[in-house]
Parts: C-alpha cells; sequence; structure tokens
C-alpha cells in the first residue's frame, strides 16, 4: 500500500519531527491539527490544517476537530470497492492513508494527587480513539501508529519497498486496538472515583472498584507450565513500566520456567520484610530457612542451616547485593534460581562456573500493585495485599509470664517468617533465624511436629525457641507440642474459643505466649 497522504495528531510529540520529515521526503502530504500542525510548521515541515481538509475550523475549545466525515471517509473507505471510491469523490473525500495518533495523558492526569473532575474529564480523548479505531477497522487500505517506537521501522519498510504491507498494516492495527481498550479501561475505572451531587467532584480512588480492567501483554515465554505439558508465559501491565520480580533481569542461566517466577516471588517478598541483610530459601513456594543477620554471608549461613536437605535445588532471594564471600558459599549447594537487587563483579565470576544457574537482578522499584488476584473456575477473587505489619506494642501478652526482649526479638522475626509459609504455618526461631519450619498441613498440630522433625533432622536444638503460628490454635495440643521441644515463647493471633484452655497449658508449662489479633494465612 503507498501512501499519498498521512494525519499526523499526537499529544507524546517524541519523535514526530524527524518522522514527518521522512514522510515528505517519500512524496506524503502531512495533515495535522493543533499542537501537532504547529510544531511541524514552526521547524520548517510542510503541513496542511485538517480544517483545511474538511472544510470547518476546530472548535468547542478544541473538543472537535477531526470528528468530520472528511476524515473517516478518507479514512474509512475501501480502495477496492467501487461504490466507496465513487462515494468518496463525490463528497469531494479525499484518501487518508497514513493515520499517526497517540492519546491525551488520561491515565497520568488521574494519578496526579489534587486532579480536578474537570481535568480528568478534559483529558478523556475523543478524537484520537475514534480515529485510530477508523484507521484499525480498515487495515487492510490504512496504516495506524499510536507508538512513537514503531516510527524508524516504518521508515525503513517506506524507504525499501515505497509501501506498508498488509502484514505491517495488520500488526498495527492489532497494536492499536489494544491501545484503546486499556485506554477505555483506564477510563471507566478512574470515572468511579467521580460523585455528583449538584456538583462533580474526584474522590479517593475505592480499594475493591466495581469494574477491574486488566490490560496484560506478553513479556516473556516459560520454558513450561507447573508441568512440561502446559505451555505458560509471563505477562505484564501494559502501558507501564514493569515492577517487581516481573521487571528483573537475567543475568545468567538456562531459561525460566513457570515453577521458578512462583517460587522467586515469595522469595523475594519474604526477604522484603526485613530492613537488615537477610535471606530466604524457598522450596515448592515455602521458606524452608530463613533469616536476617549482620552480614549477608551469615544469613545466608543460618538460613541454610535450617533445613540443609530441602534447600537442595532450591531458590534464594537476597535484599542486599551478594558479595563474593556470599556466593562463595552459596556456590557449594546447588540451586535452581537466585534472586537480589545486584551482584558484585566477584560474585558474578564465582557464579559463573554454573553455567545453568539462573541469575536475576531486581530492579530498583518493588510492586507497588495494591490488590492481589486469584482465578477460580468462572471468575477471580480479589484481595489486597497483605502488608501489614507488627511491632512490640501491638502484642498482647496473654500468659503469667511476659517474653524476655531477646523471646520478643524471635517472636517477631517468626511471625515475619510464618506470613509467607503455606497454612497451617508454624515457625520455630530464633532471634534473626528459623530453626524449624511447619507448612502447609491440614491440623496445626501436625506442622508443629513436622517443624520439630525437620529441626532434629537438621541437628538443631529448639531449647530456648519462639514459636509462631499465623492463626490460632485451636487446642492446647500445638502449643503442649511446641513446649515439648524446646518453645519458650509462642506468638498467635488468639480468638479460639478455646483460648483460655491454651493460655492454661502455656502457663503449665512455664511459656510466654502474645497475642496479635491478626492473623496471616497464606493459601
Amino acid at each position: 500500500m503507498a501512501i499519498e497522504r498521512a494525519l499526523l495528531s499526537v499529544y507524546d510529540k517524541t519523535g514526530v519531527v524527524d518522522f514527518a520529515r521522512e514522510l515528505v521526503s517519500l512524496g506524503v502530504e502531512i495533515v495535522s491539527t493543533g499542537g501537532t500542525a504547529g510544531l511541524l510548521r514552526q521547524t520548517g515541515v510542510p503541513v496542511r490544517d485538517v480544517s483545511e481538509l474538511t472544510g470547518w475550523p476546530e472548535m468547542l475549545g478544541g473538543r472537535v476537530k477531526t470528528l468530520h466525515p472528511k476524515v473517516h471517509g478518507g479514512i474509512l473507505f475501501q480502495r477496492g470497492k467501487t461504490e466507496d471510491c465513487k462515494q468518496a469523490a463525490g463528497h469531494g473525500i479525499v484518501p487518508i492513508d497514513l493515520v499517526v495518533v497517540n492519546l491525551y495523558p488520561f491515565q497520568a492526569t488521574a494519578a496526579k494527587p489534587s486532579v480536578t473532575a474537570e481535568e480528568l474529564i478534559e483529558n478523556i480523548d475523543i478524537g484520537g480513539p475514534a480515529m485510530v479505531r477508523s484507521a484499525a477497522k480498515n487495515f487492510q487500505s490504512v496504516g495506524v501508529v499510536t507508538d512513537p517506537a514503531d516510527y524508524p521501522e516504518i521508515v525503513r519498510e517506506l524507504h525499501e519497498t515505497g509501501q506498508l504491507s498488509l502484514v505491517t498494516r495488520l500488526h498495527l492495527a492489532q497494536k492499536a486496538y489494544a491501545r484503546t481498550a486499556r485506554y477505555d479501561g483506564e477510563i471507566a475505572t478512574e470515572l468511579e472515583r467521580l460523585s455528583a451531587n449538584g456538583t462533580v467532584s474526584v474522590g479517593a480512588a475505592a480499594k475493591l472498584p466495581k469494574r477491574i480492567h486488566l490490560a496484560l501483554e506478553h513479556r516473556q515465554t516459560m520454558r513450561y507450565g507447573e508441568n512440561p505439558h502446559q505451555a505458560a508465559a509471563l505477562y505484564v501491565p501494559a502501558g507501564r513500566a514493569v515492577t517487581g520480580l516481573a521487571g528483573a533481569k537475567q543475568l545468567q542461566g538456562k531459561e525460566l520456567s513457570y515453577n521458578n517466577l512462583v517460587d522467586l516471588d515469595a522469595a523475594a517478598a519474604l526477604v522484603a520484610e526485613f530492613h537488615g541483610p537477610a535471606v530466604a530459601i524457598i522450596k515448592h513456594n515455602n521458606p524452608c530457612g530463613a533469616a536476617e543477620q549482620e552480614s549477608l554471608r551469615e544469613a545466608y549461613e543460618k538460613a541454610l542451616a535450617c533445613d540443609p536437605v530441602s534447600a537442595y535445588g532450591g531458590v534464594l532471594a537476597f535484599n542486599r547485593r551478594i558479595d563474593p564471600a556470599t556466593a562463595e558459599e552459596v556456590a557449594k549447594l546447588f540451586v535452581e534460581c537466585i534472586v537480589a537487587p545486584g551482584y558484585e563483579p566477584a560474585a558474578l565470576q564465582k557464579f559463573a562456573v554454573k553455567k545453568n544457574l539462573r541469575l536475576l537482578e531486581m530492579p530498583g522499584d518493588s510492586d507497588a500493585d495494591p490488590l492481589r488476584f486469584k482465578q477460580i473456575a468462572g471468575g477471580m477473587l480479589v484481595q489486597e495485599a497483605d502488608r501489614l505489619e507488627l511491632d512490640e506494642r501491638d502484642l498482647n501478652v496473654a500468659t503469667e509470664r511476659a517474653p524476655t526482649k531477646a523471646e520478643i526479638r524471635a517472636l517477631l522475626f517468626g511471625w515475619k517468617v510464618a506470613k509467607h509459609v503455606k497454612s497451617n504455618a508454624i515457625v520455630f526461631a530464633r532471634e534473626g533465624w528459623t530453626v524449624g519450619v511447619g507448612a502447609g498441613q491440614m491440623s496445626r498440630v501436625d506442622s508443629v511436629k513436622i517443624a520439630a522433625i525437620k529441626a532434629a533432622t537438621a541437628g538443631l536444638s529448639l531449647a530456648g525457641s519462639a514459636v509462631a503460628s499465623d492463626a490460632f490454635f485451636p487446642f492446647p495440643d500445638g502449643v503442649e507440642e511446641a513446649g515439648k521441644a524446646g518453645a519458650t515463647a509462642v506468638i498467635q493471633p488468639g480468638g479460639s474459643v478455646h483460648d483460655q484452655d491454651v493460655i492454661r497449658a502455656a502457663n503449665q508449662l512455664g511459656m510466654a505466649m502474645v497475642f496479635t489479633g491478626v492473623r496471616h494465612f497464606r493459601h
């Protein structure tokens, strides 16, 4: 398809002058509007105002510029259809073969802390999406460009072939409809903030909106899904900077699998709980060891000591740049993946000998999305992210004996880890490191027993340890088992109908127990 005429109307003017100059050099007439036309004219690019094409001025404060039959007719008439061509000629409609449009920055405007209703409404683009949709519908005759990043490739193709291929026009149309779909979704979501009572005002966004519009784009194909017979890929929010683990850069190693990313996400979320140097070792989405110590190497050694057998083939996360001393220790273990904020060059050298080891570098910005999604058959469950933090002031002593300062530090550490263990979750801890983890059992007392078995297998004593439970102990047996294993302090939500029996058991064992009043189920 040769291009005789292009209509340029862009908010984001990145690269548009150079692009227009290239089109002019190829003999393309440029038609433009408002600010775009002014910029092109100032920089010496010959341009025809859209009002000259339509015979109508821009009006209503710029709300109506391109909503005219001579614009949409020029875009929409089918070049190969005799009747369309006859009608276009009869009404003085000239072909528009390339539409270059990007939209008002509605989402950026909506994100402004002091945005007004008028600003929000005036940043709803009407003419732009209408032209984009018209051009995308008629892709067999018209090219549509919504992303400045596509300018160089279009110029290259036009210089090489003198036209845009059908394959290119279809690709551009697909991208265009994805853009307008996302744009409409953004508007639909943000307009929920408006209220009308004589006047229109903007309120805070709802924690859980009435409608959620997910616009995702393919970022990376996985080796496979949870199992080798399942295809899988990573998708990220379209049109936004990629944050969190999804934005991590892979520095070495073979292709990532679905399960790798699930485990890496769990590991990264756990180490993000801590301010000091911290390490988490994850196996099958559960921590088999975690620690926060004075140095990263100490943290790794403590985390590994909790369950060295399960750590084999695990996934590791660090909340500090990995130094050579830490890398040297980690390299002694078979590990599937590591994620960290960075790696010192000497540390990378130590890992380089393990060609299959996947190393990921986390971006500086974390995932700020306040919502979490879980799919069920026929629907989607949506909840707020669990970002609740506790400190000593939030703890209510339930027993005759209050915990010591050292026990409180161990309790709070274990509580943070328990938040990231599949329920029913039990974590035995000392100050800054786990010594036994029991995960995902149907019975809480069984989780206690498994955590004690894990500690014994690792050669660790639970004498004087603290135990954290993600939900209340329904009966005294769980606390009794923890006391028998050596724990002297307990942290749990409380709230069982048998709380008094549980407290009585703790008192008889001389244990200190605190209630948090909140639970941390992880299903």
